[in-house]
């Protein structure tokens, strides 16, 4: 027994799983007081959450927790807190209880409105479910600690007044009917249909789909399965109902929304005096993807300027085992992305790690220099890369649209990619400018094309092109697929969006269309929906390109052939092969994009080594040598500089004989191409 006077010294639980209920804890009981004979724990506040779903998954008796009661405390609104003072206080109540209704049979014109004996009043919807359980515990938010929730278990067991169970397997009166399971639908099943329907599948569709899935596995086994043709039309109403515009004014519709799906949403902070609108939105969709695919992988920002009512869209993404990118969360933001980063960035990582403690990216791609690396990196405990998508993008569209020779266009566009490594040879940024502009002088039209939008920020790239390693092309390439889906499905839909539409269409639709695709992927079905809505990128294309297919001459690497997949008569011609700043003459790299020709040839080259280095990987060999040619002159500095990188060297050895042997994932490009180096 434990007195609430003591509670702050318990040990605050916090179990390794996803969800976890109270079985997954170890509880106290507390003596005296109003909570007297109550089992208590403490948990980070955090994974309140966690822990209510997992209540609600009990094999003997699933259930829903419904918030019965809550109250709020502003701080600094107690002088002598109590020990169990709270600054949130939250009563979940089982949503088969309390009011038991097993024993009202309506009859033929009767009022079904009738208030039960207990006094509270009807719940529309639910009186058919009631059976009078008394299940129920309450969460307080400590207000001397915040980050600590208290869980009082009230009464653990689901039964009645008379201790009896009132529903689940334990329930002989609830066997073969809905009270044998959760009384209401998944949220998992709610967010699968709902994405179907944003997608243009057919209610008959969806319900035929469902019962073929319950027959499959051997009828119904949870309540789920009793999925109906009207739980499908209800929810195909709330969409055809629900509009973007909850406010004739664009800043109250927002606040709104995020009232209105605050489990969604991680950051916000209203525009007011000096401060910018800032927003981030996460469902619990994006947050299992984020988990799933960026723990040991690549988490990669996608920046894209908005309109009057809004300055920027950053899109996180997170990539597959095909290298497909999906938005695991989005930034909206009045200002600049990179200058409010310390205020969003904590809040994401927190609610990341509250699920998983041991979550790790392998790296994190930036696309924009404004971004503090120093930032990103103490907040996700890894490398932080530079992606060019942006620049190499905006060049080469701006060389198709000012330039009309292509042997100058390919030209010029190699010539760009040296001023970005222009300090590996100590030039000055401005002493490469002008040289690229002495050089090409006549192509007046791109000269000035590229002093009015690049010549301002080329210093600002230049510099964090010396100071951070450059993402390989493959990233690129998906980073450019998730634009394109991007630009069409939401950003083109409005030239003045307001930012609930933005909000709207992110969620609602865009959010659909990757579900969708990852549901297709991973069980085979609606694949004749599929095509409709997925972009395969180049990186995936490329790997269906044979070795043979490609034609190179190792003594001559200025260009190198890909036969055509479509027509094996023609051959698509790729200049400066292996480089960032490849070019291709299909008809795809000819509208400014990332081309699987590109990225096969890059793929090519890489695995056998016969073409230059990337320029960033001769940044990176210039480094090492300047540091060889000046070594530190303090001796324990000079130790400790060897031990390091013999010991790097020893560690991604050993991993390469692990994924030569099959024993490991095969090595990215970015640590096979640093341990050549390194060598």
């Amino acid at each position: 027994m434990a007195r609430m006077e003591d509670i702050l010294n318990l040990p605050v639980q916090d179990p390794p799983y996803t969800e976890f209920s109270a079985a997954h804890i170890n509880w106290v009981k507390v003596e005296g007081g109003r909570q007297g004979g109550d089992d208590i724990a403490l948990i980070p506040f955090s994974r309140v959450e966690d822990f209510v779903k997992g209540e609600s998954s009990n094999a003997d008796c699933p259930a829903n927790f419904r918030v019965e009661s809550r109250r709020k405390r502003p701080e600094g609104s107690l002088n002598k807190p109590r020990v169990d003072g709270y600054l949130e206080y939250t009563l979940y109540w089982c949503s088969y209880g309390p009011e038991d209704y097993r024993d009202i049979e309506p009859q033929i014109g009767e009022n079904t409105s009738t208030k039960p004996s207990s006094g509270k009043g009807s719940r529309p919807g639910r009186r058919h479910m009631m059976r009078g359980c008394i299940c129920h515990f309450t969460v307080k938010r400590l207000y001397t600690r915040p980050q600590l929730a208290l869980i009082i278990y009230n009464q653990r067991s689901h039964v009645d007044k008379s201790g009896a169970p009132c529903h689940g397997i334990l329930d002989q009166e609830s066997v073969g009917t809905r009270a044998m399971y959760a009384p209401r639908i998944s949220e998992e099943l709610r967010q699968k249909v709902m994405s179907l329907l944003h997608v243009g599948t057919s209610l008959d569709a969806i319900v035929q789909h469902h019962m073929e899935e319950v027959q499959r596995h051997g009828g119904p086994h949870s309540r789920d399965d009793f999925l109906t043709r009207n739980d499908v039309r209800n929810m195909e109403r709330l969409i055809r109902n629900s509009p973007h515009e909850l406010h004739l004014d664009d800043r109250c519709s927002v606040k709104m929304w995020v009232q209105r799906h605050h489990k969604h949403v991680f950051y916000f902070q209203e525009s007011c005096g000096c401060e910018d609108f800032v927003l981030g939105v996460q469902t619990d969709w994006q947050l299992q993807q984020m988990l799933r695919y960026g723990h040991g992988g690549f988490i990669a920002s996608h920046l894209v300027s908005g309109s009057k009512k809004f300055k920027q869209l950053c899109s996180l993404l997170a990539f597959d085992s095909s290298q497909n990118a999906i938005p695991v969360a989005w930034i909206i933001s009045s200002s600049s992305i990179g200058q409010n980063i310390h205020k969003w960035i904590p809040s994401l990582v927190e609610r990341i790690r509250g699920k998983d403690t041991r979550w790790r990216p392998n790296a994190v791609l930036v696309d924009d220099p404004s971004f503090e690396a120093s930032i990103l990196r103490e907040a996700f405990q890894c490398r932080v890369l530079l992606c060019l998508w942006h620049v190499r993008r905006g060049w080469l569209k701006g060389l198709l649209k000012y330039c009309n020779n292509f042997d100058v266009q390919r030209e010029m566009f190699k010539q760009l990619g040296r001023i970005l490594y222009c300090t590996r040879n100590g030039s000055s940024v401005a002493d490469a400018v002008e040289e690229f502009v002495q050089i090409f002088v006549d192509q007046y039209a791109f000269i000035e094309y590229f002093r009015s939008k690049w010549l301002s920020k080329i210093e600002l790239w230049v510099n964090c092109v010396r100071t951070l390693p450059v993402a390989p092309q493959e990233t690129i390439a998906s980073i450019e697929s998730y634009h394109l889906r991007l630009k069409s499905k939401v950003l083109s839909q409005d030239s003045d969006q307001r930012v609930d539409f933005l909000i709207h269409a992110l969620t609602s639709q865009f959010h659909s269309f990757y579900w969708f695709e990852q549901y297709t992927v991973e069980t085979g079905y609606f694949e004749n929906l599929r095509d409709r809505f997925s972009i395969t990128n180049p990186w995936n294309q490329a790997t269906h390109i044979p070795d043979i297919d490609v034609l190179l001459d190792e003594e001559n690497l200025q260009l190198a052939k890909v036969v055509s997949q479509a027509d094996n008569n023609v051959a698509y011609t790729i200049w400066n092969p292996g480089s960032e700043f490849a070019l291709c003459d299909c008809s795809w790299s000819m509208v400014g994009n990332m081309c699987k020709h590109v990225i096969k040839v890059a793929i090519f080259c890489r695995s056998r080594q016969i073409a230059r280095p990337l320029l960033s990987a001769q940044v990176y060999r210039q480094t090492l040598v300047n540091l060889l040619q000046n070594l530190p002159e303090d001796p324990l500095v000079l130790e400790h500089a060897i031990s390091h990188v013999t010991r790097l060297e020893q560690d991604i050895k050993s991993l390469e004989d692990l994924s030569n042997s099959g024993l490991l994932q095969p090595l990215s490009s970015i640590d096979q191409q640093n341990y050549r180096i390194l060598k």
